[in-house]
């Protein structure tokens, strides 16, 4: 098994992309890079296994209009000039709705985009980029083996009784349940709690995956029993531009009322809520700790009060609680948020040391904290990679 993985996550606005090599399951990747600002104005960057930026004359100055059929073409242009004499295997794509049919890693082929295609309006802001860029590669290196790799399918291990609505038999039975989702997230923390918290790893965890998509997940011997997120990547936390839980009844509202259409809501519960629209400001939570203003206050203020809340209410699914992890951008870099939901949970006997909280240290709780507080980077390409090499495997 020789060459190397390239593994895709294609989002609505960027483009993330990892090398890593195929027959080195612990290898860093050789290359790791992304393309944001897709629709208005691109910008590629790249750096190697040793944090050495890589430059490209091509990706450097990129048409407003690319597609992302287009920047997939130019990114495996530029690989393939970068792999010297090396080949890509495989190509492995986090894709975020699996439905109820995927649950485990798969070969891709045009009946599974058939399947994954069917789930774009349970995912609008994830499924159609995801599919565009395994499109895009089929298109430009068509015998080149592609995989999904599924952000529902650590949540798989639920009890029904955590993944069914209040509602009639047959809705559930053609399944409108709650999925979960973050799962590649989920599933690389999991496997490296022991390295971490020993024993314990197997014991009542919660993990927040803290970024512009939020949500959090209890797991007891290192499976999901129970997260936040549900039907959609709607619901849970209140997250950039997302709302996260809402009462039904206020999209009723909006569509008897005031006379929105599901187009407007749908925008507006997506793209116009969560920290940007009680803000005002900004979804960019660096910029809101930044800010004077009250409205970047408040946005805050309710952020780690959902959290808390959230929190606290998935300890009952595990029994108790012996360790938490923050992860993601927020959950990795922000120790005001840290500390703020930690203090609205001392009654759980959480205790948090604050110059190891400040420093993004690995452990930050206090000595005296009856519970395990960590913070931990995320990696769910090494998640796709490792995959890859299980599908690989004759």
């Amino acid at each position: 098994m020789t060459g190397d993985i390239l593994t895709l996550n294609a989002g609505s606005s960027s483009l993330k992309f990892a090398i890593f090599e195929a027959e080195q399951p612990d290898a860093r990747p050789r290359i790791s890079g992304k393309i944001s600002g897709i629709g208005g104005a691109p910008v590629f960057s790249a750096k190697d296994e040793a944090g050495i930026a890589l430059t490209s004359t091509q990706l450097a100055k990129l048409s407003p209009a690319s597609s992302h059929e287009d920047l997939i073409a130019l990114l495996l242009n530029w690989l393939e000039r970068h792999l010297g004499d090396r080949s890509l295997t495989m190509v492995g794509h986090r894709v975020v709705h699996g439905g109820r049919n995927f649950s485990q890693p798969v070969r891709l082929d045009d009946n599974v985009l058939r399947q994954l295609d069917e789930l774009v309006p349970l995912a609008p802001l994830h499924q159609p980029h995801n599919l565009a860029a395994i499109r895009a590669v089929a298109k430009w290196l068509p015998d080149l083996p592609q995989i999904a790799c599924f952000d529902t399918g650590f949540h798989r291990t639920q009890d029904p009784l955590a993944t069914v609505f209040a509602l009639p038999r047959a809705l559930s039975d053609e399944g409108v349940i709650r999925y979960g989702f973050h799962g590649l997230s989920y599933d690389y923390i999991a496997g490296v709690l022991p390295d971490n918290i020993g024993a314990k790893a197997e014991g009542r965890v919660i993990v927040a995956h803290l970024g512009n998509g939020a949500s959090m997940c209890a797991m007891q011997n290192r499976r999901s029993v129970a997260t936040s997120m549900g039907f959609t990547a709607l619901d849970g936390l209140m997250m950039g531009r997302r709302c996260g839980a809402l009462d039904p009844g206020v999209v009723l509202y909006l569509l008897q009322s005031k006379g929105m259409d599901a187009t407007q809501i749908e925008a507006l519960l997506y793209q116009q809520s969560g920290l940007l629209g009680v803000s005002g400001i900004s979804n960019d939570m660096r910029v809101l700790e930044d800010s004077d203003a009250q409205s970047a206050r408040d946005a805050i203020d309710l952020y780690v009060y959902r959290a808390a809340s959230t929190l606290a209410g998935l300890v009952p699914a595990i029994g108790g609680l012996d360790a938490l992890v923050f992860t993601a951008g927020i959950g990795e870099n922000s120790a005001h948020v840290r500390r703020a939901i930690c203090d609205r949970l001392q009654w759980l006997g959480i205790g948090v040391d604050e110059a190891a909280n400040d420093a993004n240290e690995t452990r930050i709780s206090s000595a005296d904290s009856a519970i395990d507080v960590l913070v931990l980077p995320t990696d769910e390409e090494a998640v796709i990679a490792a995959a890859c090499r299980t599908l690989m495997e004759p």
